[in-house]
């Protein structure tokens, strides 16, 4: 079945332009011109949004906060011609998987949206265990979800998958770059800086189990099986 994509910028040539790429590419793909309007078409079997920062009416950054608070995690690639630290930031914290400025090339979209697409899509013949259970976490790799003292986490799957990472090896250290290269192997313009804010939405989200995850200075980020380091 083809992956389907919305592509949601309130510039008519823009969408046309990516539509007409990424149909090439062997995608099913819908536009809106609008978060208003994407709200309207976006369904459950969407597999991902590309979607513009800065629109009349509601932004791209609160239509992607919107969804994740209603537990939408379809994957969000978001296109602006923003291009500073804070924005990128921002879209990281409001649920963001990717993140590319404007003024963009055919190549590099096509690109992060087949890694973005990898990267999120089910893998089931290479999962090692159903079920990881450490103190009050529980990781469910099947299901796609995470449990902390019995409540599940809003977590988005690159969030996901760096919590199974780390919690799947608890006595190692991971550097910023190992961590690159094991989740977004094919994902271009990642830079550690990247993992730091994921890893500080994730720990955010772990609330009073955030010392879980911890910095060793000067080498990267480790689990820890037990209590508050």
């Amino acid at each position: 079945m083809l992956k389907k994509i919305l592509v949601v910028d309130d510039e008519s040539d823009i969408c046309e332009i990516l539509s007409f790429n990424l149909q090439n590419e062997g995608y099913e793909v819908a536009t809106a011109l609008s978060a208003e309007e994407a709200l309207k078409k976006l369904s459950p079997d969407y597999n991902l949004i590309l979607l513009d920062v800065m629109m009349g009416g509601m932004s791209g950054f609160r239509l992607a906060e919107r969804l994740r608070k209603d537990g939408n995690k379809i994957p969000i690639i978001f296109l602006t011609a923003k291009d500073t630290e804070n924005d990128m930031l921002t879209g990281f914290s409001v649920g963001g998987d990717d993140y590319i400025s404007k003024p963009f090339s055919l190549k590099e979209v096509s690109a992060r949206v087949r890694a973005v697409l990898k990267r999120t899509q089910d893998e089931a013949g290479n999962v090692k265990e159903d079920v990881l259970a450490i103190d009050a976490l529980t990781i469910d790799t099947l299901a796609k979800e995470a449990k902390v003292d019995e409540t599940v986490m809003q977590l988005t799957k690159t969030e996901f998958e760096i919590l199974f990472l780390l919690a799947s090896n608890p006595s190692r250290v991971y550097s910023r770059q190992q961590m690159i290269n094991a989740i977004w192997q094919d994902t271009p313009y990642i830079t550690e800086r990247t993992v730091d804010v994921h890893i500080t939405r994730l720990r955010k989200k772990l609330g009073d189990r955030a010392y879980y995850i911890s910095n060793r200075a000067g080498f990267g980020y480790k689990f820890n099986i037990c209590g508050a380091p």
